[in-house]
């Protein structure tokens, strides 16, 4: 897989030249407006991490490639993309419109880490279609961080953060079963909550993490320094799984990804996923889900 797509990349990609205030202590942040169709022009953006955040709103039938996931849509979207995920964004209508801003982690330093989010975690929801009246919603905000952004206001970027807060917490009531958070985790939630961290830390492979290190569940519970019993029974009591479940869940959907995305061929991607034979890799991931690796890549 690629790198991560970085700030400049993006914009020499988009303009051609890099911002003259792209650099600033506050972090980095800038609204577009979606491009309108223009025939013979790319509708499809590359599949690929950024390493930067991006909420748009978008109109128009279009077909989002989200880690290992092709979610379809048909009216209207808000979408949240962070650096960990690798998305496509592929627009199927002539006619479309939308807006969208992009910011790192830097804008909000100090303010929060954006992580602890569910719309910018893996395992959460990240694409919702709206209702009319969420749109309207919506894209005033959009339109008031506009207003803000082209003002002078020595302070704006407060207002701009507390503005893209009410984007995030649309998305945070739309996500499934969105309930408050319990005020205290017991000690089989935090230990679970730290496992899952470790495990999606080795995640995407790319250039930058080209080889998973951890995949047993001893392994994990030595970094964690806990038992393996311990591990194994808070995980069962959070998750209803085995670690070696969750494990193996997560290497398969990666696994998905690189076939679907990446250029690999077979063998490079059983050992970046830490199989020493392609053999294993194979039988695993038919195990698991019922196709040959081989097969799973021609069927994209």
């Amino acid at each position: 897989m690629e790198k991560a797509e970085t700030l400049q990349e993006f914009y020499k990609r988009k303009f051609a030249e890099v911002p003259g205030t792209f650099t600033s202590e506050i972090g980095h942040f800038n609204l577009f407006k979606l491009d309108p169709y223009i025939e013979g022009k790319p509708t499809t953006i590359p599949y690929r991490r950024r390493d930067f955040y991006k909420i748009m709103l978008v109109k128009g039938q279009s077909e989002i490639h989200f880690a290992d996931k092709t979610i379809p849509v048909s009216k209207q979207t808000l979408s949240f993309s962070n650096p960990q995920i690798p998305y496509k964004w592929e627009h199927l209508d002539k006619i479309r419109e939308g807006v969208y801003c992009i910011f790192d982690q830097q804008l909000f330093h100090q303010f929060g880490q954006l992580t602890r989010y569910e719309i910018f975690q893996p395992s959460g929801k990240h694409i919702f279609e709206l209702t009319d009246e969420e749109t309207k919603a919506t894209l005033d905000i959009f339109t008031r961080i506009e207003k803000e952004f082209n003002s002078e206001y020595k302070y704006k970027y407060d207002v701009i953060r507390n503005l893209i807060f009410e984007l995030i917490h649309i998305g945070l009531r739309l996500q499934p079963g969105a309930t408050p958070e319990k005020p205290t985790a017991n000690a089989s939630q935090r230990i679970s909550a730290l496992f899952l961290e470790l495990l999606e830390r080795q995640f995407p492979i790319d250039d930058q993490h080209p080889v998973i290190q951890i995949r047993s569940a001893s392994e994990f519970a030595d970094q964690l320094n806990v038992h393996v019993n311990h591990l194994n029974r808070a995980i069962n009591e959070t998750l209803q799984k085995t670690t070696t479940q969750v494990i193996a869940e997560r290497i398969v959907q990666e696994a998905k990804i690189l076939l679907r995305h990446s250029t690999w061929d077979v063998a490079e991607i059983a050992y970046a996923l830490g199989f020493t034979e392609a053999t294993h890799f194979n039988n695993f991931f038919k195990k698991h889900t019922e196709v040959s690796p081989t097969k799973f890549r021609n069927s994209a």
